[in-house]
């Protein structure tokens, strides 16, 4: 019951994060508007969730990770339900910057099972949760795509809202509470407050150069501004006992190494894939590149691939089991560079979008799977939870800076109508190819040792 509770909770998050993929087409189409300004509901839903996972572990530790969870799914439905009744894209961005709180739900329902679950049963429950997390992603997709089809795009946060709702009351009445652990450290909510702020800063500017011009004071202001607030936050980071990101751990070489990957890889493919899909699906046959395809039949298509990566998951574990989490990390980033080399190719081709989503979904599988390994071997036991949060803020920070980025790109191509062009596509194709090879660079570069303890 504990583990069905825990699943049905981290449901939600992964439907958070992947429902609007779907809809980025019909927002463009709807509000008149461009990819840049449209994948901000993407940006700003990941910048918030990047901060929220790295500081609602030590307050559940304070509070209690049950109170915390209620308060994270009641916040969550409050955004669904702002983008809900918005009539532009400032609502809808405004309210999926609300749910991106969203991001701490997984980190708390893997606490939860340590906490509530003998020792013996931690290891499937959180493979359980995790792998339901990629699932849900990918249905997400599909219930995404028939409310565009037979509703409109305002049911799927009205879906998102009544199910954050109801996992409310299966963590109050179903499952079981327990006293709050307590803890000594104090938790950096300026390092968190200022986070997401500085990013967004910059990658406001940078998205807003190709409308305002590079010499615009408002664009230089942006990412001026931004630059110096994250070497603000950084000085700071240094400066506090319990730091949301503990920059000093960058010194380890095989850490650092470990981060630099995530980091290339989030802001390439792993971030930017997913969004991609679905502009190639659902675009018109008639724009420079387009299947044509339904939402709903786009999600299936989706749904179907990403299933081969779900599959696929035990295997990247007893890879990394085996011969190291390198091997896993190289095998994943290598049919990332082959899926997006597919894309490239076979944008026009239905079969060749298919293969192309199953190549993406079992390199997910094997990245999502060596990342966590990889921090296992490079950090002391102690040290575990500290590394795996800091992942988190890199990883889901990255991808909000890749999709950020993808989306100028696009946009700076498109034709006066609004279509996304080929060469845009392409030049996002190069970027996620650099930084593919990049990740392959940074992980052949860790040494394989023991496990450290």
């Amino acid at each position: 019951m504990i583990i069905a509770v825990l699943v049905a909770v981290e449901i939600i998050s992964a439907f958070e994060t992947a429902m609007v993929y779907a809809a980025l087409p019909t927002f463009i189409v709807d509000f008149h508007t461009d990819a840049a300004t449209a994948g901000w509901a993407v940006t700003a839903f990941l910048l918030v969730a990047a901060a929220s996972a790295a500081v609602c572990g030590r307050l559940g530790d304070m509070y209690g990770r049950e109170r915390v969870l209620i308060v994270l799914l009641a916040t969550a439905a409050v955004g669904s339900i702002v983008s809900a009744v918005g009539d532009s894209m400032s609502w809808i961005i405004a309210g999926r910057a609300i749910q991106g709180v969203a991001g701490a739900i997984l980190p708390l329902c893997i606490g939860l099972a340590r906490e509530h679950l003998p020792p013996a049963k931690v290891p499937v429950a959180v493979a359980v949760i995790s792998g339901s997390a990629v699932a849900a992603g990918s249905a997400a997709l599909l219930i995404a795509g028939y409310m565009l089809d037979h509703a409109s795009w305002h049911m799927i946060f009205v879906v998102a809202a009544v199910y954050a709702l109801g996992t409310i009351a299966l963590v109050a009445f179903v499952l079981p509470w327990r006293p709050p652990k307590g803890t000594t450290e104090k938790v950096d909510y300026v390092g968190t407050i200022a986070f997401a702020p500085a990013i967004a800063a910059v990658l406001l500017g940078i998205s807003k150069s190709t409308s305002w011009g590079w010499t615009d004071p408002a664009t230089l202001g942006l990412v001026i501004g931004g630059m110096v607030a994250l070497v603000l936050w950084v000085l700071w980071e240094l400066r506090v006992t319990s730091p949301v990101v503990n920059v000093r751990q960058f010194t380890d070489r095989k850490f650092a190494l470990t981060m630099l990957a995530t980091l290339a890889i989030s802001v390439g493919p792993m971030g930017v894939v997913q969004m991609l899909v679905p502009m190639i699906l659902q675009s018109p046959t008639t724009a420079p590149f387009g299947l044509g395809l339904t939402p709903t039949n786009a999600g299936w298509l989706s749904f179907v691939g990403s299933m081969f990566g779900f599959v696929c998951t035990p295997l990247s574990g007893r890879i990394a089991a085996k011969v190291g989490a390198r091997v896993s990390m190289l095998l994943g980033t290598s049919l990332f560079l082959v899926g997006v080399v597919m894309m490239m190719a076979f944008h026009d081709s239905l079969v060749g979008m298919m293969a192309m989503v199953i190549a993406v979904s079992v390199a997910s599988a094997f990245a999502y799977t060596a990342l966590p390994n990889l921090l296992v071997e490079a950090v002391p036991e102690h040290a575990t939870s500290e590394a795996t949060g800091t992942n988190a803020v890199i990883r889901t920070g990255g991808s909000g800076i890749g999709t950020s980025i993808a989306t100028m790109l696009l946009s700076s191509t498109a034709l006066a109508s609004g279509a996304n062009t080929v060469s845009g596509l392409n030049t996002v194709g190069v970027m996620l190819i650099v930084l593919s090879l990049a990740t392959i660079g940074f992980t052949l570069m860790i040494r394989r040792g023991p496990v450290q303890v």
